[in-house]
């Protein structure tokens, strides 16, 4: 095959765009140039909450990168055909959970028919997504499940005065078996995960994996946490404490 010429189309044809990633200021440098000086505060608190701030642009950065990781995960495994029972008692797929998105969170939660109350901080963080869940869905589905009975799960619903969850009761133990929910002693574990329709199939997407991650001194919150409750305390003096948790009564 001919060489070709300086004037042959492959010749003269432009290279295909190939937009360059843009290049980030340094953090320390944006900390500098936007932070803003509080009344009556120290030069020693100034340098400190900058130096602060660049670490927090850092935080953003990395849970952005974080982000875009999970995203790009390929399908999980693909659904067994775990059954429920909705508000009205009639047995549902884990398909019929997803309404018009193809998108689906999963919270399943600590209030098995053994356990007089809730888990509190299953209380706490199906609290925080009550109010938000008009705008999520606007994007995703979202679905609490639990092993009680619906009945009994919309009571505790009432007198916390949620307005806008869906709960659904398990069939069986087929999803507490696969997910490692219930120990031996009967004990339960929370489990959030995202599912993904495609076609007629459901796909595993994500799942929180926390416990037994976290490193010395820390404990098995989430990672990375959603939870306001944490998150709120982390912006404190005092932080989350060593041994504090939420009641359902104060």
């Amino acid at each position: 095959m001919a060489k070709p010429s300086s004037t042959s189309p492959q010749a003269s044809a432009p290279a295909p765009d190939t937009p360059a990633t843009p290049s980030l200021k340094e953090a320390k440098v944006l900390a500098k140039a936007n932070g803003k000086p509080y009344p009556g505060e120290s030069p020693e608190y100034r340098i400190a909450r900058e130096a602060l701030l660049a670490e927090e642009i850092e935080l953003r950065r990395h849970l952005w990168r974080v982000a875009e990781q999970r995203r790009a995960l390929p399908l999980g495994g693909e659904a067994e055909p775990y059954r429920f029972l909705d508000e009205n008692g009639k047995e549902i797929g884990l398909a019929d959970l997803f309404g018009r998105h193809d998108t689906l969170v999963t919270y399943f939660w600590m209030y098995g028919p053994q356990r007089e109350r809730p888990c509190p901080m299953c209380t706490s963080f199906l609290g925080s997504l009550d109010i938000p869940l008009r705008d999520l869905d606007q994007r995703v589905s979202v679905a609490v499940l639990g092993r009680s009975p619906v009945a009994r799960q919309q009571a505790f619903a009432r007198e916390r005065g949620w307005r806008n969850l869906r709960f659904f009761q398990l069939v069986g133990d087929q999803f507490t078996t696969t997910f490692k929910l219930v120990d031996e002693k009967g004990f339960e574990y929370p489990a959030l995960t995202v599912w993904v329709r495609r076609g007629d199939k459901v796909f595993h997407f994500w799942s929180a994996e926390s416990g037994g991650t976290e490193d010395p001194g820390q404990d098995a919150h989430g990672a990375p946490e959603i939870a306001p409750l944490w998150n709120v305390l982390d912006l404190t003096p005092g932080g989350r404490g060593t041994s504090w948790y939420p009641k359902l009564e104060y």
